[in-house]
């Protein structure tokens, strides 16, 4: 792929492009509906920049379409087709999105969590690419494998059970990283202490499985315990999450033993 164009500019654009460039790709252009965030991509590599969908050169052999999931159908039906690759980066949109717009499209998607001011390393991160076509699949995987040394061919269907796990692994587990900061500064004490144990949970999963590593009053369903904490909760809400994930920790729990005394 000589030319790319990138339509985004967010977290997740402004780490791949970057990383693309530092491979030596060939960004030409930004395309992003917010001009000062189109400028400051574009500025960082080097490149044209523009927030006028009619303004995306025809020039380019990859469009990367890196939006949200909203406005990615709206944004492909308003680009002019052409003979290049289209690709999205979403983890829940199939490729066929790209029809009947694109005569050669597919999925070009790295599984991770992006933030604009914090460089990730692209070496270990999954990359999952699909395309419509075998060749442009190849092509697809030869580029990812030039910034991440684990790139795998799947299905779109695959692909939304990696997203969907992705939620709960990710987005739910950073908001139970929320709630618990919230609880600790309520009461004058703060995040970093639960940094070591945050850390070795992370630490612990890499060597055994999750449900082999919880621990616990829910495992072990303590209910002594367990409505002591309820009590100190006077939201209703968090009261409801904490009542559902103790009765869910604890059913993979039973799982797992009936599992074991089977063998």
């Amino acid at each position: 792929m000589k030319k790319i164009i990138f339509i985004g500019a967010g977290n997740l654009a402004t780490q791949l492009s970057s990383a693309m460039k530092e491979q030596g790709y060939d960004i030409i252009q930004i395309y992003s509906k917010s001009l000062k965030n189109a400028k400051i991509l574009g500025s960082s590599l080097s490149c044209d920049y523009t927030d006028d969908l009619n303004q995306i050169k025809d020039t380019a052999d990859l469009y990367i379409f890196s939006i949200k999931d909203t406005a990615l159908q709206e944004c492909i039906r308003s680009i002019k087709p052409n003979k290049a690759l289209w690709v999205h980066t979403a983890g829940s949109i199939p490729m066929s999105v790209f029809e009947p717009h694109a005569k050669r499209y597919g999925v070009f998607y790295p599984l991770q969590t992006f933030s604009k001011n914090k460089k990730v390393n692209f070496s270990n991160i999954p990359f999952f690419v699909e395309a419509n076509s075998e060749k442009d699949a190849t092509l697809l995987t030869d580029m990812a494998l030039k910034i991440s040394q684990d790139v795998r061919v799947i299905s779109s269907e695959q692909r939304k059970y990696i997203h969907l796990a992705a939620v709960f692994a990710c987005n739910f587990t950073n908001h139970m990283y929320a709630i618990s900061e919230k609880l600790l500064k309520e009461h004058g004490l703060p995040f970093d202490i639960l940094q070591p144990l945050i850390q070795e949970t992370s630490d612990k999963i890499k060597k055994i499985s999750p449900v082999t590593a919880q621990t616990g009053p829910a495992v072990r369903y303590d209910e002594n315990v367990m409505n002591k904490q309820l009590s100190l909760l006077k939201d209703d809400q968090l009261k409801e999450i904490y009542r559902l994930l103790s009765k869910n920790i604890h059913a993979f729990a039973i799982n797992i033993s009936h599992e074991q005394n089977k063998l």
